[in-house]
Order: C-alpha cells, then sequence, then structure tokens
C-alpha cells in the first residue's frame, strides 16, 4: 500500500513537471537581467547579462534607463549602448556611470530603446516582449 501511494506521488509530480515544462516556452524577445551594482572609482558599476530570444540578430541597441533613489525620485536619466545582440546569444554588458552612488539607486527602469537595428527588424521590437529581472536588491523593470 505504500509503495502503491509512492508511486502514485512520483507520477503525479512527473505529470506536473511535464506540464511546466510544456508551458515554460522560451521568451520571444529580450530578457534582461540587471546581474550586479558595484562601486567603481568613477562611480558605480551596472552588470547586464542579456538574452536574444527574438527570431533576429539586433545589430545594435541602444537604451534609455531611469534611476530612482529611495524616495521614488528619479536620480538620472541615460541611455546605453548594448550594442549588437546576436540571436540566441547571451552577452555580458557593463557600464560604469561616473558620479551615480550605488547606495542611492532603488529601482531601475528600462524607459525606452531609442535605437534597435538589424535586418528585419521592426520599430520599437527591442521592447516590444521584453523580460527583465534583478540579481540584486536593487528594483528592475522594462
Amino acid at each position: 500500500m505504500i509503495r502503491t501511494a509512492a508511486l502514485s506521488v512520483m507520477a503525479l509530480a512527473l505529470s506536473a513537471a511535464s506540464t511546466w515544462s510544456q508551458d515554460a516556452q522560451p521568451a520571444k524577445g529580450l530578457q534582461v537581467e540587471l546581474n550586479a551594482v558595484a562601486p567603481s572609482e568613477r562611480g558605480c558599476v551596472f552588470t547586464f547579462v542579456v538574452g536574444n530570444g527574438m527570431e533576429k540578430n539586433v545589430a545594435r541597441a541602444k537604451f534609455e534607463f531611469v534611476l530612482f533613489n529611495g524616495t521614488g525620485t528619479v536620480e538620472r536619466m541615460i541611455v546605453l549602448d548594448f550594442r549588437d545582440l546576436p540571436q540566441g546569444k547571451t552577452k555580458v554588458r557593463q557600464f560604469d556611470l561616473p558620479g551615480t552612488q550605488c547606495d542611492n539607486v532603488k529601482r531601475v527602469l528600462i524607459n525606452d530603446s531609442p535605437v534597435c537595428e538589424g535586418e528585419g527588424i521592426a520599430a520599437g521590437a527591442c521592447m516590444s516582449g521584453i523580460v527583465t529581472r534583478s540579481n540584486t536588491p536593487v528594483g528592475f523593470e522594462g
């Protein structure tokens, strides 16, 4: 009886795992992770991990970022050049922002993508379907 119950639980778990893996399809846009935020001699270094789940190579991408402080006030707006983002690949990009104090940044927003270029890339494609996540205590959204 215990053996039958154990087999039933295992079968149910395998069924749930199979259903989950079928539902978890790869994102069709860009996946951008704020991976690290660290003080530097000049200011604050932001490290991003970017995966291109689009069906095309992005030859050039720039994103407008908004940095918010602990009271929700905009501290800074800046456009960062992520260069090329090949389809199906993951890239790491680092940016040292002079004069920015890491401790003051509580939230980061990707406000827009003023440049998103590549063969067959439609206007706005870099923001369409973008998925963001943070591996830091700093909130991150797109």
